[in-house]
């Protein structure tokens, strides 16, 4: 054991731990002796416990001191665990249908326990990759991006408020520091975690690396995500942070979380729906031309920033004679200049959104960490193709986002490419 009080647990030691924490005991019934513990983190930090009883169940998560896919020669704090946990219990406590309950968290242990999403919960970009139509996502991720964003900025807190929650969030500034290296440095230099399906792409990547444009866009950007603290937000929320089932949807592992830009949420969230909608002629078979996936992938996209349009400003209007600073009603205090103000917040935060997106994408294909969407493509050859149109419509869409009025005209775009 380190002289923190940290140590790694295996299967054996987890048991033993579980027996001594009452929070979590008591959430198996106590029936310790026919505990079942299953590890199964694929995620590139972290192990993931999946513990079951006859009488209940819950996860564990550690965090460890490097990174697990790389090995101890990238070290990265296990601080990180503290951070998730706490974002973890604010986001819940804000959209609590949404965030798997925290039963324990245990700092010096750099563990959190929490609910076990049960089968049929999946990842859901596996989903993505198998086909399967989701009816509920953009519904429930308007909801959990409207209710998590709203409630953590200056239209609903006091200034004081929001500085002392940003100064508690200025800790997490490693994991902030790995996304402005992976998303928005790496992948505009020459960096030895670059890689790409070469020699197919050798071009494309050198293409970027070359992109005046484009660097002097993305140096913009990397500063918002720096300087911005518009909101807490979750940090990571790709398609693989989200587990789903027809009529569920539940947002994990926000480690990443921190005030900043509203738009770096939503646009990772959309951006890897893109993804997504371009490897889908990578996954066609003879029996399934994937034309009506496609289609329903390009109206999720249109419907999460559209629902959640409606309810961030539907709980902006509840609200605007609440406590919030960015607009107080003295000021802003007829109809007319109050729809002004919305309406311009919310066309610069789908510009946000479009850009932040555009840099998510561009990093997935030239980067360091790619998407299993692309990776389980086989055909090197076919999985280049479908990147190339991935990567020329990112850098295109980062380029000239802010052309783009409303979501509709993004959407129209992308079928453009195919």
């Amino acid at each position: 054991m380190a002289s923190d009080g940290f140590r790694p647990l295996d299967d054996k030691s987890l048991a033993e731990y579980i027996k001594a924490t009452p929070s979590l005991s008591s959430k198996l019934g106590n029936q310790i002796d026919e505990l079942q513990i299953k590890e199964v983190g694929d995620g590139n930090l972290n192990f993931v416990y999946i513990v079951t009883s006859p009488s209940g169940s819950f996860v564990i998560k550690q965090a460890l001191p490097y990174i697990r896919c790389i090995g101890e020669s990238w070290p990265m704090t296990k601080e990180r665990a503290y951070f998730e946990s706490v974002a973890l219990k604010e986001h819940g406590r804000l959209c609590p249908d949404h965030v798997p309950e925290v039963y324990h968290f245990d700092h010096a242990m750099s563990l959190i326990g929490m609910r076990y999403l049960e089968p049929p919960h999946i990842i859901l970009r596996k989903g993505l990759i198998a086909g399967i139509e989701y009816p509920l996502l953009a519904e429930h991720i308007s909801e959990y991006m409207a209710k998590t964003l709203f409630f953590t900025s200056l239209i609903y807190r006091t200034t004081t408020e929001h500085k002392q929650a940003v100064a508690e969030f200025c800790g997490n500034v490693e994991l902030c520091r790995l996304t402005e290296q992976v998303v928005f440095s790496d992948p505009y230099k020459v960096s030895q975690y670059n890689h790409w399906t070469s020699p197919y792409l050798d071009r494309d990547a050198e293409a970027v690396r070359e992109d005046n444009t484009l660097k002097l866009e993305v140096a913009e950007l990397k500063s918002m995500f720096c300087e911005r603290a518009q909101a807490l937000i979750h940090g990571d929320l790709h398609t693989g942070s989200v587990m789903v089932t027809s009529d569920s949807t539940q947002v994990i592992d926000p480690e990443f979380a921190f005030y900043g830009p509203m738009g770096f949420d939503i646009g990772a969230f959309v951006g890897n729906l893109i993804l997504a909608f371009f490897a889908q002629d990578g996954h066609a078979d003879p029996k399934n031309d994937r034309k009506a996936y496609k289609d329903w992938l390009l109206r999720t996209i249109e419907e999460t920033w559209n629902l959640f349009h409606k309810k961030f400003t539907a709980l902006w209007d509840k609200h605007k004679d609440g406590s919030g600073e960015a607009y107080l009603p003295a000021i802003y205090n007829n109809p007319q200049l109050q729809q002004l103000v919305k309406q311009k917040f919310m066309s610069d935060l789908l510009h946000d959104t479009l850009g932040f997106g555009a840099a998510k994408m561009i990093r997935r294909i030239v980067g360091v960490a790619h998407v299993e969407d692309f990776e389980s493509i086989a055909d090197a050859g076919v999985r280049a193709d479908c990147e190339r149109r991935a990567l020329d419509f990112a850098k295109m869409l980062l380029k000239e986002r802010r052309k783009f009025p409303g979501i509709t005209e993004v959407v129209s775009a992308i079928q453009k490419v195919h």
